[in-house]
């Protein structure tokens, strides 16, 4: 609006949506078991820090039961700036094992966010279909064939770490 104050189609009338995280586990013949965080609501400050640590522990319980982890903000909104460094602290783990999080269809603002941030742990996707697509091909790329999520690096992480 030209007052300056926020249209009221972008306004929350009641406030931020709840912040809802459900955990869904498949099996991909292409990829093997998969653990799928799915977000929805709102981060923000309030909330960041729990939604850093159920991130975190989806992680490594994917992990530990040899399934690939992804994350789902298909209906999820990054309010703040603590929102983005709470999936950078989640995924520091795998940024530091030269792996990344898939993370499927966030929103515009949102992925505006996590693409400005570079966060190394975080890789963004349009579609579930093509998540699924980077990781049939990071297994292909393993030299020993082996299934194990993480094993290998893809080619835009090198590049990231390469410099452009």
């Amino acid at each position: 609006m030209e007052n300056g104050q926020p249209s009221r189609a972008r306004a929350h009338p009641l406030g931020p949506a709840p912040l809802l995280l459900q955990t869904v586990h498949e099996r991909r013949p292409e990829v093997g078991g998969i653990s799928v965080l799915k977000a929805r609501g709102t981060v923000d400050a309030s909330n960041a820090v729990e939604f850093s640590e159920v991130l975190a522990e989806h992680i490594a319980h994917a992990d530990r039961t040899g399934e690939h982890p992804l994350l789902d903000m298909t209906e999820m909104y990054l309010a703040c700036a603590a929102a983005v460094r709470s999936l950078d602290r989640a995924t520091g783990v795998l940024a530091f094992s030269g792996r990344a999080l898939p993370v499927v269809q966030p929103r515009p603002h949102a992925r505006d966010a996590l693409r400005t941030a570079g966060l190394p742990g975080v890789r963004v996707h349009a579609t579930m279909a093509s998540a699924m697509n980077a990781l049939e091909a990071r297994r292909d790329a393993v030299p020993d064939g082996s299934t194990e999520p993480g094993a290998g690096t893809d080619a835009a992480t090198t590049r990231r770490r390469a410099g452009p």
